[in-house]
């Protein structure tokens, strides 16, 4: 979290504007939030356009009017808070001027002296214990509800079902999207696919989940037309993370997605029908393919796996591993991994109760390629964040049947994915 005023702050892990007063969340682009953080770190200083640039849209050439559109919304942003000035200053480049407000300087003036009064009236021996004991108190609260708003399922929100035509088949995906936010339109999710090549051969009906969260649209699928018997066979997990339609040709999607992965799969556990003895002690796999379409760059394909063994009903041991290659392996497999330990709990999101499992990420490990292809390197730096990052992570299990499970999982933002679900004895 970035410090912009005493009730203002900028979290540059969810591209947020948080209100402390109010408890409102203002939603930022990537290049929002990158510029902002920018200017506050040299807050009253004028950056050049090119460093504003370089900060804003990192490895990419841009017009320079990306940065006059970016800084124009994000005033708008920032309109309501008079104590916070976005300047322009010709042929220089912008200024972020901050100035507390009056009325926060007297209430703290006030209440400083209210503590001197006190302080002549009680000896300090006296004090300093209760002072002491106060401040633990509220730094112990800061962090529970810090930790709470990170991992709680109250900053999402479930709504009625949105309409979606996938291979030629209409249908509906129940809808995901962040507290505070403006309900995303259908087309975020349908203008991807080409309208033109949205045909799918024997396509029949389908189950679909779909989720918005900061600019990324996830799509999660299953064929058939109820969730509760999906098979595990034939799922889809599509992300959008570039709001240019990515002109996703659906005749040679499905063929390519198939190629992908039978040609690897570094994560994959195949084991044969009858094997899974019975045990004392058995692992919850999961596993997903996650297919990332932009327009002009190869399809990146993500192989997730995931994996859970308890100790006890609610708490056990959590394992993650995933790899990211490209269409035509020009980029060498993206490798990370983790595990930690994993409590478990009921929450909701909207109406839904779901299960919560929140992770104390105990070791890490990220695989660093010698060659990225330029297709790959937006990934490669989300994943490289996440491994800086990753401490304490919640991830959400929506649903789950004998054969899958839909999970919202905290990468590349947050997004849902269908999963392949198998219970191994060990």
């Amino acid at each position: 979290m970035l410090k912009l005023t005493s009730y203002l702050q900028l979290d540059e892990d969810l591209n947020l504007l948080v209100d402390l007063q109010t408890g409102t969340e203002t939603p930022l682009t990537f290049s929002e939030a990158a510029v902002l953080a920018a200017l506050l770190q040299q807050c009253d200083k004028v950056l050049g356009k090119e460093v504003l640039l370089a900060a804003g849209w990192p490895d990419r050439v841009v017009a320079p009017t990306s940065l006059t559109q970016c800084v124009s919304t994000l005033r708008k942003k920032l309109q309501p808070y008079d104590d916070i000035q976005l300047n322009t200053l010709a042929r220089q480049g912008y200024q972020l001027q901050i100035n507390e407000p009056q009325e926060e300087l007297e209430v703290t003036s006030t209440a400083s002296s209210l503590q001197t009064d006190a302080s002549e009236e009680a000896p300090s021996s006296k004090r300093l214990p209760i002072l002491l004991a106060c401040v633990v108190l509220l730094v112990l609260l800061a962090i529970a509800a810090g930790y709470y708003w990170l991992n709680s399922a109250d900053r999402w929100q479930h709504e009625t079902s949105i309409p979606l035509n996938i291979g030629g088949q209409k249908g509906q995906a129940q809808l995901i999207y962040r507290l505070g936010t403006d309900r995303p339109a259908p087309w975020r999710w349908q203008k991807h696919i080409a309208p033109e090549s949205n045909h799918i051969a024997g396509f029949g009906n389908f189950s679909a989940y779909a989720m918005a969260d900061n600019g990324i649209y996830s799509l999660a699928l299953c064929p058939g037309g109820d969730y509760r018997n999906c098979s595990g066979k034939g799922l889809m997990n599509i992300v959008a993370v570039d709001d240019k339609p990515a002109g996703l040709d659906m005749t040679k999607f499905l063929p390519l997605m198939q190629a992908m992965e039978n040609r690897v799969s570094y994560n994959k556990i195949i084991i044969p029908e009858g094997m899974c003895k019975k045990s004392d002690v058995n692992e919850h796999n999961y596993q997903a393919d996650v297919y990332f379409p932009v327009a002009g760059k190869l399809l990146e394909r993500y192989d997730i796996n995931m994996s859970l063994v308890y100790d006890t009903d609610k708490s056990g041991s959590f394992y993650f591993s995933s790899c990211l290659t490209d269409q035509d392996c020009l980029t060498a497999p993206i490798k990370y991994t983790f595990r930690g330990d994993f409590t478990q709990d009921k929450t909701k999101i909207g109406d839904w109760q779901v299960d919560a499992f929140h992770i104390q990420v105990k070791c890490k490990n990220l695989y660093n390629p010698e060659m990225i292809n330029p297709s790959a390197a937006y990934f490669f730096r989300n994943i490289r964040k996440d491994d800086i990052q990753d401490d304490q992570l919640t991830f959400y299990r929506l649903y789950q049947n004998e054969a899958s499970a839909i999970w919202i999982i905290p990468r590349m933002g947050n997004i849902v994915v269908w999963t392949k679900y198998q219970k191994v004895g060990l």
